[in-house]
């Protein structure tokens, strides 16, 4: 079954309702019939409302089909997300290798935490492909990826770093939101987990937060496990917001990657705009890498102002009248931020002409938001 088609039939539970999308249902206490039930229940029956009853249940089915996965533990968030697999992940005290495009407050956690729990972030050039082997040591218990960056749209060599260690015997976790799940399937790469912040594209009408991470084999059941041991939880209104987004999801994204290719075109000719990364244009570094490996794009890429700085390009986003000024993407509304004050790097140092623009293109006509880009950037 293609993915498109498992996305508006998977995690359909039929109560005999003739219902197509499944009630909202809330409870903490769920009454048993006995001691015995109470303790092991049987059947669908929960034990209690941490667990999730409908439609979380639903979600969880419909994101493990999304991944071909065995198991989808869900968080109240992307960033949440990304904790949950890197705590289910790490296989102890030691050093733990994270892409130096990682999002900044997955960043802050690894500098922050991680040391508490004896593991050392060491930061690598996101471009490193198989070379990470050279980084890997005894000491080593998790590699983290994202692909692409999300402020500078690095796309890493996610096979060939899944495979040097898968051979090394350490785990992997990627941040897969700006696939969503439909344009890459990270799991048939060999990582062990796939995030998603359901944030985003899942839910792409900016109206609550969640994350998802899916997982096969014995890292479906760990992290099955992990969810449960920190009692982490989604309320049922937004798991539905979440499963009735996902039927809709092949379809935003189609939208997102014919206007943002082709908002992505007009900036590359633009005087104005010295680059563009965006990794489906055929001038990005890493194009034969997301042709190889991506299937479509996202709505959310970012381009360098021309010998503009920081404080001018700031100028420019708070000109824009029909782009919001605000974070997060993959929303119906097209929103733009200046990333200067977000990029921290150590492992390989950015370097840019001018100010680092990011947008997320959403529904709007193409042409208006063209026009507003347009008398922004003529004000610089």
């Amino acid at each position: 079954m293609k993915r498109t088609t498992r996305i508006i039939h998977s995690g359909r539970s039929d109560e005999g309702d003739g219902l197509v999308n499944p009630a909202i249902k809330r409870a903490s206490t769920v009454l048993a019939p006995s001691t015995a039930e109470l303790y092991h229940p049987t059947g669908t029956r929960r034990h209690y409302g941490r667990g999730g009853i409908a439609p979380n249940a639903e979600l969880r089915a419909a994101i493990a089909a999304l991944y071909e996965a065995d198991a989808c533990a869900l968080a109240p968030s992307g960033l949440a997300s990304v904790i949950l697999a890197i705590r289910t992940a790490l296989k102890g005290p030691g050093e733990a290798l994270i892409t130096d495009s990682a999002y900044g407050p997955v960043r802050r956690f690894c500098d922050e935490e991680l040391p508490r729990l004896g593991v050392t972030p060491v930061y690598y050039d996101p471009r490193i492909g198989a070379e990470i082997a050279s980084l890997i040591t005894s000491k080593t218990s998790l590699i983290l990826l994202e692909s692409p960056g999300s402020l500078t749209f690095e796309v890493q060599d996610v096979p060939a770093i899944a495979a040097v260690a898968k051979a090394a015997g350490v785990p992997t976790v990627i941040d897969d939101t700006w696939t969503a799940g439909v344009l890459m399937n990270p799991l048939d790469m060999g990582v062990d987990y796939a995030v998603q912040a359901l944030t985003k594209y899942v839910g792409g009408h900016s109206d609550f937060l969640m994350g998802s991470v899916t997982a096969r084999g014995g890292a479906a059941r760990a992290v099955l496990e992990r969810e449960k041991l920190y009692g982490v939880h989604v309320s049922p209104d937004d798991a539905f917001l979440a499963l009735r987004g996902l039927r809709t999801l092949p379809l935003r994204l189609e939208r997102a990657e014919a206007a943002s290719l082709e908002i992505a075109r007009r900036l590359e000719a633009h005087p104005r705009v010295s680059r563009v990364l965006h990794p489906a244009l055929p001038s990005h570094p890493d194009h034969t890498l997301y042709k190889r490996d991506i299937s479509g794009a996202a709505g959310c890429f970012a381009f360098v102002l021309d010998g503009i700085p920081a404080k001018a390009g700031e100028a420019v986003i708070d000109r824009l009248k029909l782009f919001g000024i605000g974070f997060s993407w993959g929303g119906y509304e097209s929103l733009a931020l200046s990333c200067d004050p977000q990029i921290k790097r150590t492992a390989v140092p950015w370097k840019a002409e001018g100010a680092l623009l990011r947008l997320s293109i959403g529904l709007e006509d193409i042409d208006d938001l063209w026009a507003d880009l347009e008398q922004a950037l003529a004000a610089c």
